[in-house]
């Protein structure tokens, strides 16, 4: 079938769109390679791993703490906000009163309109003291865990939300003639059938987690070392870069962006897993 003038425009508009954001993330990724190279060309890869610590000032890169740090507070949030989400998308849209459904999407539209600098300002101020007193110094790796969660809950309940709005009404109707529960209905056909959308608002809500600097940064210690423990005081790779970067000179500016690079990285290998995984799921 032919497409007629506006359908080829629009197809025309779509794939400029789509190559210049491909651009754009290829210019991020040769720019952060431009700035890394100086450091890159007289030390290995393997040092950024098996250094003793993060001291660039007496030639130590260590990376893998503050790597470990953002990867575990990561984790956790989505662990914590995923189900949270969900829960809060299948209550507005199954459960709730039609009233009571629209003014708890406002609430949660609103909870995702909160400065993440208003979120770690409550977490240092309120949070932290509460978990000191169960195991100090209460800025520590739970700490940052907790408002992380608090930030991408609404990501996941919203994306989750649109998903679920998303399923065919016939799925529906089909699921009311086969006289399903409510709960058959939720988990036998609009969870199945919203499932790529929830896992890209999973997804979007653990890129955000992983690039958070200044609630981190307030909440989580700012301590350079390997956590053994959800109360020990962590450094993140972007509060490492937000600390450093200002007064940063030579090879220790080269290193923050050696920093960024391995952010970088780990968001292409988030989302390259998340479309394995799609994939799979979608053939299975």
């Amino acid at each position: 079938m032919s497409l007629s003038r506006a359908d080829r425009q629009l197809a025309v508009l779509l794939r400029g769109c789509a190559l210049l954001a491909a651009a754009l993330v290829l210019l991020i990724l040769l720019f952060l390679l431009k700035e890394s190279w100086p450091v890159l060309q007289h030390i290995a890869l393997i040092r950024f791993v098996n250094d003793a610590s993060w001291h660039p000032v007496e030639g130590l890169y260590k990376l893998t703490p503050m790597l470990s740090a953002t990867c575990y507070s990561t984790l956790g949030s989505v662990l914590l906000a995923t189900p949270l989400g969900i829960a809060s998308a299948l209550f507005s849209r199954y459960y709730a009163p039609s009233l009571l459904a629209g003014c708890y999407r406002r609430l949660i539209e609103l909870l995702a309109g909160i400065p993440s600098v208003v979120c770690g300002f409550w977490g240092l101020t309120t949070l932290a003291p509460l978990i000191g007193h169960l195991h100090p110094p209460g800025v520590s790796l739970l700490t940052g865990i907790l408002v992380l969660t608090l930030m991408i809950l609404p990501t996941v309940a919203l994306t989750a939300d649109s998903a679920l709005a998303a399923v065919p009404a016939a799925y529906l109707r089909g699921a009311a003639a086969l006289g399903l529960s409510r709960w058959g209905l939720i988990s036998g056909i609009t969870l199945p059938a919203a499932r790529s959308g929830i896992t890209a608002g999973v997804m979007l809500a653990a890129g955000r987690a992983i690039g958070e600097t200044m609630a981190m940064l307030m909440v989580a210690g700012n301590v350079v070392q390997q956590p053994h423990s959800l109360f020990d005081s962590v450094r993140t790779l972007t509060a490492n870069i937000a600390l450093e970067m200002a007064y940063a000179t030579g090879d220790h500016r080269a290193a923050l962006f050696v920093s960024g690079l391995a952010l970088m990285f780990t968001v292409l290998l988030l989302v390259g897993t998340a479309e394995l995984i799609s994939r799979k799921r979608r053939y299975v």
